[in-house]
């Protein structure tokens, strides 16, 4: 007889413990495979924690416990051997106590669908398939507003059922005979066959640059290098180097998009030892790539913010490309941040860390100039020229306005036709998608929100719909006010889908594209779309900030950000920060080859520090500041953070929740400890429920972490659910 103690899948904090199961198989069941137990009336997936061998009989352990734990049958054993070894149980502990996740979280967030510890996890293929959507009929009769984007969407043509963001709108139009799904097999990954590249020359800041790394007495290594300093060729060469004396490398890209480009690169040097993990591959593609890294058929695992899970051994070398991005956190539970996890897996493995960036977070600078990491530079570009001259256009100016444009302004539509003129590329980026930003009632002042979350709708021309970029929410075009009846609309703001018609009808000789969210939904128009601007098959092309990371278009001759002024607004200690990073980042698009880039910075706000500096492109100016600001209000690194939320049906005991807490934690007398709140989150309601919160700041948080704990568990036995975000981005 085998006591088990089993997680169940369900990652909702009132189920984190472990449950009691029996199995009176004689082969010992090791930790960490799943199996099939009786929960709640329902058969659900478990994690087996651990299992202990009893001569007991089943009755005295009844006896004993005081319950009769249901029994484990060997046929709802699901696998012969652990799912993780011992490495990756160990960082998921680390990542479960720090950031007060549910375990189980941290492993199903390591974890691919097909292996999972998820009912659904059954369902997934162990080949790779496609499902793809093909429409069978246009009527919209009887859809509802979701279905009916659905149907438009698929009137560009089929899509996959995975780049379908409603699956119950989906299955609405199927029911409705609206389409079909066609299920297609994906041929086997193939091995890369290309023609091997030889490595490039470093130059002499990329060869000291790389030597600075290996000689580092510190683990981790921050590579500070200019937007076009060659800093990809420096992770070549450490690689390299890495794999010749028998290492492996784990290099992690801050958004999907940019993964196929950094793929190549090292597919082109190292061939077939490269593998790749990402959301955006099918569940069969991330099975079979899962299995070959754990197999030890690949040296280089190349992904997005879960791959820092990759089941890679003998890990030598972790790199971070465009640190300072704040995708590298997750949103939802497990709050972790791939940055800080990549770190204790660089400790674990004895590997080294290297982050790099041209614009490094200021807690990654800070640590460097306290020598907590290793620091090396490099501040020149490798085609020898300059970085782009950057213009920043003050649209409170008269002289600046453009009589036939609402957003672009005079100097802005003179420079697009002279770069034009001379055959050069313009990039532009106004970041937020959408065609209007919002939409009310010119008559009573109603304003069109979120029925979910309360946030602003946003219009999309292209399907007509109302849309939530928060929740997904979608709803249909409104015929008259809900309030007061009245047929008088007012559109306000500008989103990309606007501006590139906009930028179509004055310039339209140009061939102009658009690179937002809602196009890289489909992963084959997204790579279509930067393919043919860096094979310049487009002149202009428009988007929101994931245009600005990473990418290397060698014909860009202008690069404007068309509203700097975008994030300004929004609440959190890191406005400036990201304000800053942008511009930096999108001049920096401009002027990597052979052409003389230039910039255009338009702006309501000039005299910003960080529109200014980042114009400029002087980072130390901005850190030296915005460290001086981060100082005195208390804020990271100086301090930790810790957001705690409590949600419920009715605000009044969310926000009771939130009093009794902080007056709780102020008794305690923590050292240097501060709590503010009750504080309304920028989103104020998810599913249905409001949220109010409370923020901690304090310079060591282990202590409040065990109270906070204490406290929240309280609550959530009175029905008001909680959220804690360690080390938020916002507050």
């Amino acid at each position: 007889m085998q006591i088990l103690s089993v997680l169940m899948e369900q990652g909702a904090r009132a189920l984190a413990e472990s449950f009691t199961y029996l199995y009176e198989g004689e082969e010992t069941l090791e930790p960490y495979i799943r199996l099939r137990v009786l929960f709640a009336g329902k058969m659900r997936i478990g994690f087996l924690e651990k299992s202990e061998k009893t001569t007991e009989k089943r009755g005295d352990i009844e006896k004993r416990l005081g319950f009769s734990p249901h029994v484990v049958n060997k046929e709802d054993i699901i696998d012969e051997a652990p799912i993780l070894d011992e490495n990756l149980v160990s960082l998921a502990k680390k990542v479960s106590e720090y950031y007060m996740a549910p375990l189980i979280t941290v492993f199903q967030a390591m974890l691919p669908p097909s292996l999972t510890p998820r009912t659904a996890s059954l369902k997934k293929p162990q080949i790779s398939y496609e499902k793809i959507v093909v429409p069978l009929s246009f009527d919209e009769t009887n859809l509802t507003p979701k279905q009916i984007e659905l149907m438009r969407s698929l009137a560009h043509g089929p899509i996959l059922k995975k780049d379908v963001s409603s699956t119950s709108a989906l299955e609405g139009c199927l029911k409705k005979g609206r389409c079909k799904i066609v299920l297609q097999e994906r041929k086997k990954r193939k091995a890369y066959f290309g023609e091997k590249e030889e490595a490039h020359s470093l130059l002499p800041m990329q060869k000291q640059a790389m030597e600075d790394i290996l000689s580092s007495s510190q683990n981790v290594v921050l590579l500070q290098g200019v937007t076009g300093s060659g800093k990809t060729e420096v992770y070549l060469h450490l690689s390299e180097k890495i794999l010749s004396s028998g290492g492996n490398v784990l290099m992690l890209v801050p958004e999907i998009n940019l993964t196929p480009r950094m793929v190549e690169y090292f597919q082109r040097r190292f061939g077939d030892q490269v593998a790749v993990l990402h959301s955006e591959l099918s569940d069969g593609e991330r099975y079979e790539e899962y299995r070959r890294i754990k197999r030890g058929e690949a040296s280089i695992v190349i992904g997005a913010r879960s791959a820092v899970f990759a089941p890679l051994p003998h890990i030598a070398l972790i790199i971070l490309d465009e640190e300072h991005v704040d995708s590298y956190k997750q949103e939802n539970m497990p709050h972790y941040h791939a940055r800080e996890v990549a770190i204790w897996r660089g400790e674990q493995e004895g590997a080294k860390v290297v982050l790099g960036s041209a614009t490094p977070s200021l807690e990654s600078k800070a640590r460097a100039n306290k020598g907590v990491y290793g620091y090396t530079e490099m501040k020149e570009r490798v085609s020898g020229k300059p970085l782009p001259q950057a213009t920043i256009i003050d649209m409170r100016k008269k002289e600046n306005r453009f009589k036939d444009s609402q957003k672009i302004s005079l100097p802005l539509a003179k420079k697009m036709k002279e770069k034009l003129s001379s055959h050069e590329q313009c990039l532009l980026l106004l970041n937020r998608r959408g065609y209007w930003v919002g939409v009310e009632c010119a008559s009573c002042g109603h304003l069109f929100l979120c029925p979910v979350c309360g946030s602003s709708l946003t219009y999309h021309f292209e399907d007509s719909l109302l849309k939530c970029h928060h929740c997904g929410h979608v709803e249909l075009y409104p015929k008259y006010c809900p309030i007061c009846g009245k047929v008088n609309f007012r559109r306000v703001g500008y989103g990309t889908e606007r501006l590139t018609e906009e930028i179509k009808r004055l310039f339209p000789e140009a061939t102009v594209e658009r690179l937002d969210s809602d196009v890289a939904s489909s992963k084959k128009r997204m790579e279509g779309i930067l393919q043919d601007f860096r094979n310049h098959k487009i002149d202009i092309l428009v988007g929101t900030q994931m245009i600005a990371k990473g990418h290397d278009f060698p014909d860009v001759g202008l690069s404007a950000l068309v509203d700097a002024d975008i994030g300004l607004s929004i609440p959190g200690y890191r406005s400036s920060e990201r304000v800053f990073n942008l511009v930096c980042q999108m001049i920096g698009r401009a002027g990597r080859s052979k052409i003389a880039g230039e910039a255009l910075v338009q702006t309501y706000n000039p005299q910003f520090s960080a529109i200014a500096l980042g114009a400029k492109q002087d980072y130390e100016t901005f850190y030296q500041k915005e460290m001086k600001v981060r100082k005195e209000g208390g804020n990271p690194p100086y301090r930790y953070l810790l957001l705690l939320s409590y949600l419920s049906h009715k605000v009044e005991r969310a926000e009771e929740a939130v009093f009794e807490t902080k007056e709780a934690l102020m008794k305690e007398d923590f050292p240097s400890f501060r709590a503010l709140g009750p504080i309304d989150p920028y989103y104020k309601e998810i599913d249905g429920r409001f949220r109010k919160s409370l923020l901690l700041t304090a310079k060591d948080m282990n202590p409040i972490k065990i109270k906070v704990k204490e406290l929240a568990e309280k609550y959530l036995k009175m029905g008001i659910s909680y959220d804690i975000d360690v080390d938020p981005l916002d507050s």
